[in-house]
């Protein structure tokens, strides 16, 4: 059997190894549940393994790779063992959304998405840790406790898909499902320093989203499931899977994402928000993220310090109340009636956010892409102390509401743009993401554009931990 150090490479080579026969699906499953058995209880990353189901779908998929030939034909990700974030259904495995009441939950389907994947051939081997409901920057709940950060135990992962971004980085899964409605896919991404891609809006269909008792039939606003990997080729693979209508719509819907605006970097366009005073970076990051940016120049593109016409403090108000009402389903009555408003505010602030949205589509007319930070922090120390609400970082030595801190996010988040994450460097040996933010429904383009900047800057490196 293989070195498990295998485990470390990125989705697309996994499965070409697969497909070569160089490896079983059923021998690099047992290398990751080996992982899982050896690095998890420091990380508590996988909460839930199923190794019976996981082993009889690996064979099934050798079975498919030894007969070969057009009579059995293999997606592009057979045999590749996965987890998936605890706030997706999963057919016949505990999926709790971190919540103490879905604790004997075992769906009888999968959500669309997941059964999206297990068409195309993945393996689905086990569940990741969320906090509850899916509503912390960190991950932690009562039924599995605290998720911890490859890179550094004492930290967080991020939330609210700390599970699955740290499941990524430590090689416990060959890439990950999570959900993004705060910036749940990209935070975690950027703290664990590997790739996510929150999607465009109504792209991936988030049915069988576990963020309350009796959900998960019903989408959420601004939310969104998206891929976790450890390259954007993996990202680009994985959302040629996942995007598509809802089940409900496909008699009549297609979805058909254009292609990347270029194909050169030198054609591309890129604009710059890099910092902000209403919600300021810290220092030693915000030098990786201009890095960043002169590594595009220097390759040829036309890199310009300009962003869309917009205050961040502003749109970032607007995200806070749209997010509020639409997470308020998660609280009790009383709460969730108070914090969400009447249906005629949100209806107007609605109105703001399609004014907002034009604002950036013509701001995309005039360049590809903007890169702009992911959050203001760094990895910060376990705090489960209150609630988000109540919950101080530090950011340049001055602390901040961390609830202040979903400004970046929410400026891509409440305009339903497509983003990407990619990791751009490390201070005092923890993680630092870029975004990547492209035009409304040109996922592609910020995959590119995230792909050129990975190839420059050396791609996934994998914590010490995962390599010991």
């Amino acid at each position: 059997m293989a070195d498990d150090s295998i485990c470390l490479q990125s989705a697309t080579e996994l499965a070409l190894l697969i497909r070569s026969r160089q490896i079983s699906s059923r021998e690099l499953l047992e290398l990751y549940l080996g992982r899982i058995s050896r690095l998890n209880p420091d990380i508590n990353a996988v909460v839930t393994v199923d190794e019976e189901r996981a082993r009889a779908d690996a064979a099934r998929a050798d079975e498919l790779t030894a007969a070969g030939g057009s009579e059995a034909p293999t997606g592009p990700l057979h045999g590749l063992p996965v987890t998936i974030k605890d706030a997706v259904e999963v057919a016949g495995m505990r999926s709790t959304g971190g919540s103490p009441a879905l604790a004997g939950h075992i769906p009888a389907a999968d959500a669309p998405a997941v059964a999206r994947l297990r068409r195309a051939g993945a393996v689905v081997t086990g569940k990741t840790n969320v906090p509850l409901w899916s509503g912390d920057i960190q991950t932690f709940n009562e039924l599995f406790g605290t998720t911890s950060n490859p890179w550094d135990l004492s930290r967080t992962p991020g939330g609210s898909s700390g599970g699955p971004a740290a499941a990524v980085a430590a090689g416990l899964s060959s890439f990950e499902l999570g959900t993004d409605i705060g910036g749940s896919i990209r935070i975690p991404s950027s703290f664990n320093g590997v790739f996510g891609h929150k999607p465009s809006f109504g792209v991936v269909p988030q049915r069988g989203y576990l963020d309350s008792v009796g959900g998960g039939g019903t989408e959420a606003d601004i939310n969104v499931f998206g891929p976790i990997a450890r390259s954007p080729e993996d990202l680009l693979l994985l959302m040629g899977v996942l995007a598509g209508p809802d089940p409900d719509d496909a008699a009549a819907w297609r979805l058909s994402l254009p292609e990347a605006r270029h194909s050169r970097l030198a054609d591309y366009r890129v604009g710059l928000w890099l910092n902000d005073p209403d919600c300021p970076i810290e220092a030693a990051a915000h030098d990786l993220l201009l890095d960043a940016a002169e590594a595009l120049r220097r390759a040829g593109a036309n890199v310009r310090d300009e962003h869309p016409p917009l205050r961040l403090a502003e749109v970032r108000a607007l995200f806070d109340r749209l997010l509020l009402a639409a997470v308020s389903v998660s609280l009790d009555e009383q709460v969730g009636q108070a914090i969400s408003g009447p249906h005629r505010d949100w209806l107007l602030m609605d109105r703001r956010r399609a004014e907002l949205r034009q604002a950036w589509t013509a701001w995309f007319r005039d360049f590809d892409v903007l890169l702009c930070p992911v959050v203001p922090m760094l990895p910060f120390p376990h705090d489960q102390e209150g609630t988000v609400a109540e919950r101080w970082v530090l950011i340049n030595g001055r602390s901040v509401p961390q609830a202040d801190c979903l400004a970046w996010t929410g400026l891509v988040g409440v305009a339903y743009l497509p983003s990407t994450v990619v990791p751009v460097g490390r201070v005092d040996g923890l993680p630092v993401g870029i975004q990547v933010v492209g035009p409304y429904l040109e996922d592609r383009t910020s995959l590119a554009v995230a792909s050129h900047l990975s190839e420059l800057l050396g791609g996934f490196e994998a914590p010490p931990l995962a390599l010991s």
